[in-house]
């Protein structure tokens, strides 16, 4: 494993030919999804990357520093969006995509990943990509700035697949809002794999087997 201040890379294998950039939810980093290249067990070698996010002040938490793709600043996700930080932290992703493709990897064998605000990030960056991506999975998320995706929607990415997965008792990200963000993605023309469990705001065993049978698949094809 090799780390900078901002980054932790994982690689399974030797001459990987698939990256997946993997991002954490709010208040946590880089190191909370390390765990998953050995667990989802893929059966090519894959590049890991998991980056931290910026230290920020969010309103929600009473202004207190934590790591932040963006702030918060309701309990409801999709009012009062920090519009500026989402495009901030795609500007980040979009660094990570290029430093990937530089390496060698194809956009097409490139993915994006993330759990709660992470995959919110994942979402946004992936269907604005001048060259579509081999897939995203958004887990226990959203589509942050739904009202401006029509007119900011690349067409060339209604080709990338997207895996959405939520818990039917999440007390953060409602359900609901999972639910409204893959029918507006269904809506614009996206193919969106449904997943849901009987969870709160996790990742459980189950979804890991969904997970691994979905990237199996892209991978492979």
């Amino acid at each position: 494993m090799a780390s900078n201040p901002s980054t932790i890379i994982l690689q399974t294998g030797k001459q990987a030919q698939h990256s997946i950039i993997w991002l954490h939810g709010l208040g946590a980093d880089g190191q909370d999804f390390v765990p998953i290249a050995d667990e989802l067990k893929l059966p090519v070698a894959v590049r890991y990357i998991f980056p931290h996010a910026p230290m920020r002040p969010v309103t929600i938490n009473g202004g207190f520093v934590m790591r932040a793709w963006y702030d918060i600043a309701s309990q409801s996700m999709d009012a009062q969006q920090d519009t500026a930080g989402i495009r901030a932290s795609q500007s980040l992703v979009d660094i990570l995509i290029a430093q990937e493709v530089a390496h060698g990897i194809a956009p097409h064998n490139i993915f994006l990943a993330g759990f709660s605000q992470g995959g919110a990030i994942a979402l946004h960056t992936a269907l604005r990509q001048t060259a579509p991506l081999g897939g995203v999975l958004a887990l226990s998320s959203y589509l942050p700035l739904a009202e401006t995706a029509p007119r900011e929607l690349l067409e060339q990415t209604k080709s990338t697949p997207v895996f959405m997965a939520h818990g039917r008792s999440d007390p953060i990200v409602p359900y609901a809002l999972g639910v409204a963000s893959r029918d507006a993605l269904l809506k614009f023309g996206y193919a969106v794999e449904w997943h849901e469990y009987a969870m709160q705001h996790s990742v459980c065993g189950e979804e890991l087997g969904d997970i691994a049978a979905w990237l199996g698949q892209k991978i492979e094809a």
